[in-house]
C-alpha cells in the first residue's frame, strides 16, 4: 500500500529492507558475545566455525528479504544478489575448529591416505606419542601403523636400520574415546578438559634432516608430494572422459586449496632443513610466505608440555584440527616408491592420479599455485606473463574441510585412469621461441662431462641454433615476398626463433636461476641439483628436460618429477637416448659420479630438432 500510494520509492523500500536485515544480521553474530554494559574491546583469536544455528537464522534472515524485496523488481536487486552470493561463497571457505574446555573430544577421522602420506582431521599428540581416537569397530578404516609413521630415524640401507625404523606404540597409537576421554577429557559439564587446540592446518614432516638439506628432496620431492596430496584432497574428481586440450586436465584454473598454516620438522633444527645454497629457504618463503615453521626444539617443548608428572597421571594433549602427515620410510614401504620410483612424492602424485582428482594433470595444473608463486617472488616475466592474476572467483565452488576422498580400500577402474605422456603433450599450445639452457657443472668438483665432449656438444648446440634462425629469416623472406601461399593458410606457423644458453648456475643470483628455468623449453644437464629448477618450467608442447648419465647409470629423480608435471624426459647415454615408457632401471656403476662421463653432441642436437619437428 505504501508503494502503491507513493508513500515511499521503490528504492527507499529496498534500503529499509536490507538496512532492517543487516541490524539483524549484526545482532545475530554479536550480541551474544558482547553485552549491553561491556565496555571493553574483545578481540577473539580464534580460526573457527561459525554457530550452526547462527547460520540457520542467517539462512532464513536472507530467504525471508529476498522474498520481500522480490515484490518490487527482480532487476534492482540483482546486484545486491551477486554481493551476497560472493560473501556467502567467500565465508563458506574452510575454517578449522578449536576444543573448547567443557567441548567433547572429537575422534580423530582418515581423510586421505597413501603410503607415507596421511591426512587426518582431529588428530592428538601427547607425551611424544601421535594418538588416533578411534573405536575398535573404526579402526579398520585406518591403514597400518608402519605405512603411515616410523621412528624418524635417518635411513640407512643395512637389515638393523631398517628394522630399526619400524614404528612403535610410542610413536603412533590408537586411543578409544573412552581412553581419551580418561586421559584428558571433560567427564561432565562441570570439569574441563586438558586439550588444547593447535589452530589452523598443519604439516607434520616425521622426515630426518638427512635428505631435508638436499634442495632435489625438500622441493620436488617434499613439498612436490605434498602439493599433489593437499590439492588432490580437496579437489572434486575430474571427469575421466574429458580428454580434449578444453579439459580441467590441461587447466591451471581452479579454486584455491585451504591454506597451509604451518609446517613442523619434529626431526631437524632450523638448520637441519636450509640447504647450504639456501635454495630452500628461498622457495618456502616464496612459496608460502605466510607459513609458520616449528623445529625439533619446538615440538620437545609441545612434548614436554604434555608429559605427566610422576604419581600424576593426568595428561594433557595437543589437538590438530587438520594436519597431513607425512613420513619418509613408510612411502619406501609402498609400492610405487619402494620398488618403483624410489621418489616418495610419487605415493602422493600416484594416489591422487588414480582417484582423478589431479586438476590440471598434464600441465602441472595442481603445482600451478606453487610455481606461479615463485616465477612472481623471482620476477620471471617469461612464467607469468600469461598467466591470470584474478582475486577468488566467488563462483567458484569452495573446497571442503570434508574432502570426497575416496576410501583408502576403494576399487579403482583402471580403464579409466588417465596416464600423462608424449601424446597428452601434444595438444599443449607451442611456444613462441625455442630456448635451450644447458646446466653446466663443469665448475663443480663432480660429476662433470670430459672436457672434449663438453666443448662438442656446445658447439652442436650453438650450430643448431644459428642453423634454424637461418632457416626462420628465409622462411620470413619468402612469406614477405608472397611467393609462399602458406601465408593464406590459417593453419601456417611462423617459424619460432632459437635461442642456446650455456648456464653456470653458481654464477647467478637465485631470482635469475629461476628466471633461467622460467624461460626453458629445453632444459639439459648432467644428472644432478641444479635439474630440480625443472619444477619452474612451463609446460608447453616442446617442454624437455635431457639429462645426460655416464652410461648405463640412471635414477628416478628428474625423470619422474619432469613426468609429473606433464613434460617430456630424455636420458641420455653418450650417443643414445631412452624416454618413459621404454626408460633404463636404475643403477649406478662405477663412473656415475666422476668426472668422465661422455656426451656426443650431435645425438642432443638432434634429439632436440626431432622433438621440435614432432618426431620424438
Amino acid at each position: 500500500m505504501i508503494l502503491r500510494h507513493g508513500g515511499i520509492t521503490r528504492r527507499d523500500a529496498i534500503l529499509l529492507l536490507i538496512g532492517a536485515s543487516s541490524m539483524q544480521l549484526w545482532s545475530l553474530f554479536f550480541a551474544p558475545h558482547i553485552s549491553p554494559s561491556d565496555q571493553s574491546i574483545v578481540v577473539n583469536t580464534h580460526v573457527s566455525h561459525q554457530d550452526s544455528s547462527h547460520h540457520d537464522t542467517l539462512t532464513k534472515t536472507v530467504t525471508l528479504t529476498a522474498q520481500v524485496v522480490n515484490t518490487v523488481t527482480q532487476k534492482e536487486i540483482q546486484t545486491a544478489t551477486v554481493t551476497t552470493a560472493g560473501k556467502a561463497a567467500a565465508a563458506s571457505r574452510p575454517t578449522s575448529h578449536a576444543i573448547g574446555p567443557h567441548s567433547k573430544l572429537p575422534r580423530t577421522k582418515l581423510l586421505a591416505h597413501a603410503p607415507g602420506w596421511t591426512l587426518f582431521k582431529d588428530l592428538y599428540m601427547s607425551n611424544g606419542t601421535i594418538f588416533i581416537v578411534a573405536d575398535e569397530s573404526e579402526r579398520m578404516r585406518f591403514p597400518e601403523i608402519r605405512m603411515m609413521t616410523s621412528t624418524g630415524l635417518e635411513a640407512e640401507n643395512t637389515p638393523e636400520n631398517i628394522a630399526a625404523r619400524e614404528p612403535t606404540t610410542q610413536d603412533m597409537s590408537f586411543i578409544s574415546y573412552r581412553e581419551a576421554v580418561a586421559r584428558w577429557g571433560a567427564p561432565d559439564k562441570q570439569s574441563v578438559n586438558r586439550v588444547w587446540t593447535v589452530e589452523g592446518n598443519t604439516m607434520l614432516f616425521n622426515d630426518p634432516k638427512q635428505f631435508l638439506r638436499h634442495y632435489y628432496h625438500f622441493v620436488a620431492e617434499l613439498w612436490f608430494g605434498v602439493q599433489a596430496f593437499w590439492h588432490g584432497a580437496f579437489s572434486q574428481p575430474v571427469p575421466t572422459s574429458e580428454t580434449s586440450a578444453n579439459s580441467p586436465h590441461f587447466s591451471t584454473d581452479h579454486a584455491p586449496a585451504p591454506p597451509i598454516h604451518r609446517a613442523i620438522f619434529i626431526h631437524s633444527n632450523a638448520d637441519g632443513w636450509r640447504d647450504d645454497p639456501g635454495f630452500n629457504s628461498y622457495f618456502l618463503r616464496a612459496a608460502l610466505p605466510s607459513i609458520t615453521i616449528e623445529h625439533e626444539e619446538d615440538w620437545n617443548d609441545r612434548v614436554m608440555a604434555t608429559r605427566p608428572k610422576p604419581g600424576h597421571p593426568e595428561q594433557r594433549a595437543w589437538h590438530f584440527p587438520l594436519v597431513l602427515f607425512t613420513d619418509r620410510s613408510a612411502a619406501h614401504r609402498g609400492p610405487i616408491c619402494g620398488s618403483q620410483t624410489q621418489r616418495t612424492a610419487a605415493e602422493a602424485w600416484d594416489y591422487m592420479r588414480t582417484k582423478g582428482k589431479l586438476r590440471g594433470l598434464h600441465v602441472g595444473g595442481w603445482w600451478a599455485p606453487i610455481r606461479e608463486a615463485i616465477w612472481r617472488f623471482a620476477g620471471a616475466e617469461a612464467g607469468f606473463k600469461s598467466l591470470s592474476l584474478a582475486e577468488y572467483n566467488p563462483n567458484q565452488t569452495p573446497m571442503s574441510l570434508d574432502p570426497p576422498v575416496p576410501g583408502i580400500n576403494a576399487k579403482v577402474d583402471k580403464k579409466k585412469i588417465i596416464d600423462v605422456d608424449s601424446a597428452n603433450q601434444k595438444l599443449l599450445p607451442v611456444p613462441d621461441r625455442i630456448i635451450i639452457n644447458y646446466i653446466s657443472r663443469q665448475g663443480t668438483r663432480r660429476r662433470k662431462l670430459i672436457p672434449e665432449d663438453h666443448d662438442g656438444m656446445v658447439e652442436a648446440l650453438e650450430a643448431l641454433v644459428e642453423r634454424k634462425n637461418k632457416e626462420r629469416e628465409l622462411a620470413l623472406v619468402t612469406l614477405a615476398s608472397g611467393e609462399n601461399e602458406r601465408r593464406e593458410d590459417s593453419d601456417y606457423v611462423e617459424p619460432p626463433e632459437w635461442e642456446f644458453n650455456e648456464i653456470h648456475a653458481e654464477r647467478l643470483t637465485k631470482d635469475q636461476q629461476i628466471q633461467v628455468a622460467a624461460e626453458s623449453t629445453f632444459m639439459l644437464g648432467v644428472h644432478g641439483n641444479g635439474l630440480t629448477h625443472l619444477v619452474f618450467m612451463e609446460p608447453n608442447r616442446y617442454s624437455t628436460v635431457i639429462e645426460i648419465f655416464y652410461p648405463g647409470g640412471f635414477a628416478h629423480d628428474y625423470q619422474w618429477t619432469t613426468r609429473a608435471l606433464g613434460m617430456s624426459h630424455f636420458a641420455v647415454w653418450n650417443d643414445t637416448h631412452h624416454t618413459y615408457p621404454n626408460k633404463p632401471k636404475v643403477e649406478y656403476p662405477e663412473g656415475f659420479q666422476g668426472n668422465e662421463i661422455p656426451v656426443y653432441g650431435p645425438t642432443i642436437a638432434q634429439l632436440i630438432e626431432d622433438r621440435v619437428d614432432g618426431k620424438l
